[in-house]
């Protein structure tokens, strides 16, 4: 297929049923923080960006949403895609996106870069969507905070050495900083700015 052709293919056969079971599961991760979550819907987003992610996108991104990607994505047939089945703009600048990409492999930029929202309105920051490898054989990281019960070990592989300090970073400003969507497969695991992340001591 052309790009042309690819940006008119793949969206959700039945929208609102798919849009609405996807939602349902990530309110239900965001509320349980450490918690899979299973996203089984249709869409065939272009590549690199998988399945799950694509779903995502087409659930949370509208023509009231401008959307981050990183150049691997801006440069396939992502942009023509999110503009056909979501409506969605891509923006080049991160503190302006509402919702950002991150596919497999390509390089997690520092949280601190996008939006982070404002005292008074803090919903106003970026999520990430960032697809990894997978949710185990990692290195173990502690969640703490709203939803857990004690604490939930999580051990993500694909996730850059320097996350827990990003992420540690990305509380300093709390209410305000991002929410990040981790991707694998078809299996999602929410991580919002409530949750606090250590490294798993030895």
């Amino acid at each position: 297929m052309t790009l042309d052709t690819l940006a008119f293919a793949g969206g959700f056969k039945e929208p609102v049923f798919e849009a609405q079971a996807v939602f349902r599961t990530l309110m239900d991760c965001m509320a349980r923080p450490g918690t899979i979550g299973t996203v089984d819907a249709t869409v065939a987003p272009p590549a690199p960006l998988n399945a799950a992610a694509g779903a995502l996108a087409l659930t949370l991104c509208d023509h009231d949403t401008a959307v981050w990607l990183t150049p691997a994505l801006a440069a396939s047939a992502l942009p023509a895609w999110l503009a056909f089945n979501a409506g969605a703009t891509v923006t080049d600048a991160r503190q302006d996106a509402r919702f950002a990409f991150v596919e497999e492999g390509a390089m997690l930029p520092n949280l601190c870069l996008f939006a982070q929202g404002t005292q008074e309105y803090p919903d106003r920051s970026t999520t990430l969507v960032v697809e990894i490898d997978a949710f185990e054989g990692g290195r173990p990281l502690v969640l703490r905070g709203p939803g857990i019960r004690s604490e939930a070990e999580i051990a993500p592989v694909g996730l850059p050495d320097m996350f827990a300090h990003f992420w540690s970073e990305n509380r300093q400003g709390f209410p305000r900083g991002v929410d990040v969507i981790l991707v694998a497969g078809k299996s999602i695991l929410c991580l919002p700015r409530t949750t606090l992340i250590s490294v798993k001591e030895a």
